[in-house]
Protein backbone atom coordinates (compact mmCIF):
# COMPACT_ATOMS: atom_id res chain seq x y z
CA UNK A 1 0.00 0.00 0.00
CA UNK A 2 1.42 3.32 -0.80
CA UNK A 3 1.92 5.37 2.05
CA UNK A 4 -0.25 8.49 2.55
CA UNK A 5 1.39 11.94 4.00
CA UNK A 6 -0.86 14.57 4.55
CA UNK A 7 0.44 18.07 4.44
CA UNK A 8 -0.98 21.41 4.47
CA UNK A 9 -0.73 25.15 4.41
CA UNK A 10 -1.98 27.96 6.80
CA UNK A 11 -2.50 31.34 6.29
CA UNK A 12 -4.56 34.35 4.90
CA UNK A 13 -5.12 34.55 0.91
CA UNK A 14 -4.14 31.31 0.05
CA UNK A 15 -6.69 30.49 -2.33
CA UNK A 16 -4.24 30.67 -5.25
CA UNK A 17 -1.32 29.16 -3.43
CA UNK A 18 0.75 26.62 -5.72
CA UNK A 19 2.33 24.81 -2.52
CA UNK A 20 -0.61 21.83 -3.02
CA UNK A 21 0.18 21.38 -6.43
CA UNK A 22 4.01 21.42 -6.17
CA UNK A 23 3.78 19.07 -3.19
CA UNK A 24 1.28 16.91 -4.40
CA UNK A 25 3.40 16.12 -7.58
CA UNK A 26 6.64 15.73 -5.79
CA UNK A 27 4.08 12.68 -4.06
CA UNK A 28 3.67 11.34 -7.44
CA UNK A 29 6.77 11.55 -8.55
CA UNK A 30 8.35 10.19 -5.05
CA UNK A 31 5.97 7.66 -5.24
CA UNK A 32 3.80 8.60 -1.84
CA UNK A 33 0.36 9.43 -1.41
CA UNK A 34 0.32 13.22 -0.93
CA UNK A 35 -2.70 15.29 0.31
CA UNK A 36 -1.99 18.93 0.92
CA UNK A 37 -4.89 21.15 2.25
CA UNK A 38 -5.43 24.79 2.29
CA UNK A 39 -6.02 25.67 5.76
CA UNK A 40 -7.49 29.45 6.03
CA UNK A 41 -8.34 30.96 9.63
CA UNK A 42 -10.55 32.86 9.00
CA UNK A 43 -12.32 30.77 6.47
CA UNK A 44 -12.81 27.58 9.10
CA UNK A 45 -13.45 30.48 11.40
CA UNK A 46 -10.71 29.21 14.06
CA UNK A 47 -7.79 30.93 15.48
CA UNK A 48 -4.45 30.10 14.05
CA UNK A 49 -4.01 28.12 17.15
CA UNK A 50 -6.99 26.34 16.85
CA UNK A 51 -6.33 25.28 13.21
CA UNK A 52 -2.52 24.51 13.66
CA UNK A 53 -3.88 22.05 16.56
CA UNK A 54 -6.60 20.64 14.77
CA UNK A 55 -3.70 19.59 11.80
CA UNK A 56 -1.97 18.43 14.38
CA UNK A 57 -4.17 16.38 16.11
CA UNK A 58 -5.38 15.13 12.70
CA UNK A 59 -2.52 13.21 11.57
CA UNK A 60 -0.42 15.42 9.31
CA UNK A 61 2.77 15.06 9.42
CA UNK A 62 3.59 18.38 8.74
CA UNK A 63 2.47 22.27 7.79
CA UNK A 64 3.78 25.14 6.16
CA UNK A 65 2.81 28.22 7.18
CA UNK A 66 2.34 31.48 5.60
CA UNK A 67 1.35 35.50 5.86
CA UNK A 68 0.64 36.74 8.49
CA UNK A 69 1.49 33.80 10.89
CA UNK A 70 5.54 33.24 10.30
CA UNK A 71 6.34 34.88 13.41
CA UNK A 72 3.65 33.89 15.76
CA UNK A 73 4.39 30.34 15.20
CA UNK A 74 7.91 30.36 16.16
CA UNK A 75 7.17 30.41 19.82
CA UNK A 76 4.75 27.55 19.28
CA UNK A 77 7.29 25.04 17.96
CA UNK A 78 10.53 24.08 19.35
CA UNK A 79 13.15 25.52 16.80
CA UNK A 80 16.69 23.27 17.02
CA UNK A 81 18.49 25.69 14.09
CA UNK A 82 20.02 28.67 15.95
CA UNK A 83 20.26 30.72 12.56
CA UNK A 84 16.39 29.88 12.53
CA UNK A 85 15.99 31.21 16.03
CA UNK A 86 17.95 34.34 15.02
CA UNK A 87 15.20 35.01 11.97
CA UNK A 88 12.61 34.20 14.17
CA UNK A 89 10.31 33.16 11.74
CA UNK A 90 9.20 29.87 10.69
CA UNK A 91 7.27 28.70 7.39
CA UNK A 92 7.92 24.72 7.97
CA UNK A 93 6.49 22.78 10.88
CA UNK A 94 6.86 19.16 11.57
CA UNK A 95 4.64 17.26 14.12
CA UNK A 96 7.08 15.01 15.83
CA UNK A 97 5.48 12.96 18.26
CA UNK A 98 7.92 14.75 20.99
CA UNK A 99 6.48 17.71 19.74
CA UNK A 100 6.50 20.26 17.05
CA UNK A 101 9.86 20.90 15.25
CA UNK A 102 9.96 24.62 13.17
CA UNK A 103 12.08 25.23 10.60
CA UNK A 104 12.83 27.95 8.00
CA UNK A 105 13.45 27.19 4.37
CA UNK A 106 12.96 30.78 2.65
CA UNK A 107 16.08 32.22 3.87
CA UNK A 108 17.59 28.98 1.59
CA UNK A 109 14.83 29.48 -0.69
CA UNK A 110 15.95 32.86 -1.27
CA UNK A 111 19.59 31.94 -2.07
CA UNK A 112 18.66 29.94 -4.39
CA UNK A 113 16.52 31.75 -6.43
CA UNK A 114 19.07 34.67 -6.06
CA UNK A 115 21.81 32.40 -7.85
CA UNK A 116 19.74 30.69 -10.29
CA UNK A 117 19.09 34.14 -11.59
CA UNK A 118 21.97 36.55 -11.06
CA UNK A 119 24.90 33.51 -10.19
CA UNK A 120 27.95 34.04 -7.66
CA UNK A 121 27.56 38.45 -8.42
CA UNK A 122 27.05 40.09 -5.22
CA UNK A 123 24.20 41.64 -4.58
CA UNK A 124 25.63 44.84 -3.86
CA UNK A 125 23.71 47.67 -1.48
CA UNK A 126 19.91 46.42 -1.46
CA UNK A 127 16.77 48.38 0.00
CA UNK A 128 14.64 45.19 1.57
CA UNK A 129 11.36 46.91 1.98
CA UNK A 130 9.08 44.90 4.36
CA UNK A 131 10.77 43.66 7.64
CA UNK A 132 8.09 41.20 9.04
CA UNK A 133 9.27 36.48 8.69
CA UNK A 134 9.56 36.13 5.15
CA UNK A 135 11.36 40.10 4.78
CA UNK A 136 13.15 38.51 7.95
CA UNK A 137 14.18 35.35 6.06
CA UNK A 138 15.50 36.99 3.10
CA UNK A 139 17.68 39.65 5.08
CA UNK A 140 19.33 36.30 6.22
CA UNK A 141 19.62 35.20 3.23
CA UNK A 142 22.02 38.40 1.99
CA UNK A 143 24.03 37.67 4.91
CA UNK A 144 24.64 34.55 3.11
CA UNK A 145 25.17 35.45 0.18
CA UNK A 146 27.26 38.32 1.43
CA UNK A 147 25.79 41.34 0.63
CA UNK A 148 27.94 44.33 1.22
CA UNK A 149 24.85 46.74 2.48
CA UNK A 150 21.41 46.12 3.64
CA UNK A 151 18.76 48.88 4.38
CA UNK A 152 16.34 47.62 6.23
CA UNK A 153 12.91 49.44 5.47
CA UNK A 154 9.56 49.27 6.76
CA UNK A 155 6.60 51.41 8.15
CA UNK A 156 7.43 49.96 11.67
CA UNK A 157 10.76 51.77 12.76
CA UNK A 158 10.73 49.33 16.08
CA UNK A 159 10.68 46.19 13.34
CA UNK A 160 13.46 47.27 11.09
CA UNK A 161 15.39 47.98 14.31
CA UNK A 162 15.23 44.91 15.55
CA UNK A 163 16.14 42.84 12.61
CA UNK A 164 18.64 45.27 12.50
CA UNK A 165 19.93 43.94 15.64
CA UNK A 166 19.44 40.57 14.81
CA UNK A 167 21.43 40.98 11.59
CA UNK A 168 24.32 43.10 13.07
CA UNK A 169 24.41 40.23 16.13
CA UNK A 170 25.91 37.51 13.25
CA UNK A 171 29.01 39.35 12.88
CA UNK A 172 29.19 39.92 9.21
CA UNK A 173 31.11 42.68 7.10
CA UNK A 174 27.68 43.68 6.08
CA UNK A 175 26.22 47.25 6.70
CA UNK A 176 22.95 47.38 8.44
CA UNK A 177 20.90 50.49 7.99
CA UNK A 178 17.38 50.99 8.86
CA UNK A 179 14.98 53.21 7.07
CA UNK A 180 11.02 54.29 7.46
CA UNK A 181 10.91 55.16 3.45
CA UNK A 182 11.23 52.88 0.54
CA UNK A 183 12.13 56.15 -1.50
CA UNK A 184 14.94 57.05 0.47
CA UNK A 185 16.50 53.68 0.89
CA UNK A 186 15.88 52.59 -2.73
CA UNK A 187 18.68 56.02 -3.36
CA UNK A 188 21.49 54.51 -5.04
CA UNK A 189 20.50 50.59 -4.09
CA UNK A 190 21.78 47.75 -6.68
CA UNK A 191 19.24 45.73 -5.95
CA UNK A 192 15.51 46.25 -4.71
CA UNK A 193 13.23 43.90 -2.75
CA UNK A 194 9.72 43.44 -1.72
CA UNK A 195 9.16 41.48 1.16
CA UNK A 196 5.59 43.25 1.76
CA UNK A 197 1.81 41.63 0.53
CA UNK A 198 2.16 44.83 -2.20
CA UNK A 199 0.62 43.30 -5.41
CA UNK A 200 -0.88 40.19 -4.28
CA UNK A 201 -3.47 39.34 -5.16
CA UNK A 202 -6.40 40.79 -3.20
CA UNK A 203 -4.20 43.05 -2.14
CA UNK A 204 -2.83 44.94 -4.93
CA UNK A 205 -0.37 47.84 -5.27
CA UNK A 206 3.32 48.43 -5.09
CA UNK A 207 6.32 49.25 -2.83
CA UNK A 208 7.66 51.81 -4.81
CA UNK A 209 7.01 53.52 -8.41
CA UNK A 210 9.37 53.09 -10.87
CA UNK A 211 10.18 56.67 -10.68
CA UNK A 212 12.08 55.33 -7.41
CA UNK A 213 13.13 52.36 -9.08
CA UNK A 214 15.54 53.63 -11.34
CA UNK A 215 19.39 53.25 -10.97
CA UNK A 216 19.04 49.59 -9.44
CA UNK A 217 20.28 46.70 -11.44
CA UNK A 218 18.03 44.17 -10.14
CA UNK A 219 14.74 43.32 -8.13
CA UNK A 220 13.12 40.84 -6.31
CA UNK A 221 9.42 40.38 -5.40
CA UNK A 222 8.67 38.00 -2.50
CA UNK A 223 4.93 38.05 -4.09
CA UNK A 224 4.07 35.23 -6.48
CA UNK A 225 0.48 35.18 -6.88
CA UNK A 226 0.70 36.76 -9.46
CA UNK A 227 3.74 36.26 -10.91
CA UNK A 228 4.28 39.10 -12.85
CA UNK A 229 3.62 42.07 -9.89
CA UNK A 230 3.39 45.68 -11.10
CA UNK A 231 6.48 45.78 -9.01
CA UNK A 232 8.42 43.24 -11.24
CA UNK A 233 6.58 44.71 -14.16
CA UNK A 234 8.16 48.21 -13.71
CA UNK A 235 11.84 47.05 -13.19
CA UNK A 236 11.30 44.79 -16.48
CA UNK A 237 10.25 48.19 -17.90
CA UNK A 238 13.44 49.75 -16.88
CA UNK A 239 15.59 46.92 -18.14
CA UNK A 240 16.75 45.08 -14.36
CA UNK A 241 17.31 41.95 -14.11
CA UNK A 242 14.09 40.18 -12.28
CA UNK A 243 13.98 37.56 -10.35
CA UNK A 244 10.52 36.36 -9.35
CA UNK A 245 8.83 35.12 -6.19
CA UNK A 246 8.17 31.95 -8.31
CA UNK A 247 11.96 31.04 -7.56
CA UNK A 248 11.67 31.80 -3.85
CA UNK A 249 8.23 29.48 -3.72
CA UNK A 250 9.91 26.68 -5.34
CA UNK A 251 13.29 26.79 -3.64
CA UNK A 252 11.58 27.47 -0.40
CA UNK A 253 9.37 24.21 -1.72
CA UNK A 254 11.41 21.41 -2.45
CA UNK A 255 13.50 22.37 0.99
CA UNK A 256 10.54 21.82 2.87
CA UNK A 257 9.46 18.89 0.98
CA UNK A 258 12.72 17.57 2.09
CA UNK A 259 12.47 18.10 6.02
CA UNK A 260 8.89 16.57 5.66
CA UNK A 261 9.81 13.41 3.86
CA UNK A 262 13.57 13.27 3.71
CA UNK A 263 12.74 11.79 0.01
CA UNK A 264 15.24 13.23 -2.80
CA UNK A 265 13.76 14.47 -5.99
CA UNK A 266 15.08 15.40 -9.65
CA UNK A 267 13.90 19.19 -9.17
CA UNK A 268 14.46 19.86 -12.78
CA UNK A 269 11.49 17.03 -13.30
CA UNK A 270 9.55 18.49 -10.65
CA UNK A 271 9.96 22.40 -12.31
CA UNK A 272 8.24 20.88 -15.59
CA UNK A 273 5.93 18.66 -14.03
CA UNK A 274 4.08 21.48 -12.01
CA UNK A 275 3.47 23.64 -15.18
CA UNK A 276 -0.14 24.45 -16.22
CA UNK A 277 -3.63 24.05 -14.81
CA UNK A 278 -3.72 23.43 -10.60
CA UNK A 279 -3.91 20.93 -8.99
Amino acid sequence: MTETVMLGLIGDNITRSQSPKLHRTAGILAGLHVTYERLIPKDMGLSFDEVFEQARRSGFRGINVTYPYKESVAASVEVSDPLVRAIGAVNTVVFDPQGPKGFNTDYTGFMSAYRKVRGTENPGTVCLIGTGGVGKAVAFGLIGLHTREIRCVDLDPTKARNLAKALRALGSATVIKTYSDAETAAKGANGIINCTPLGMVGVGGSPLDGESMKGAAWVFDAVYTPVQTPFLQDAAHLGMTVITGYELFFGQGVDAWNIFTGVQLDHDALRVAIQGDDL
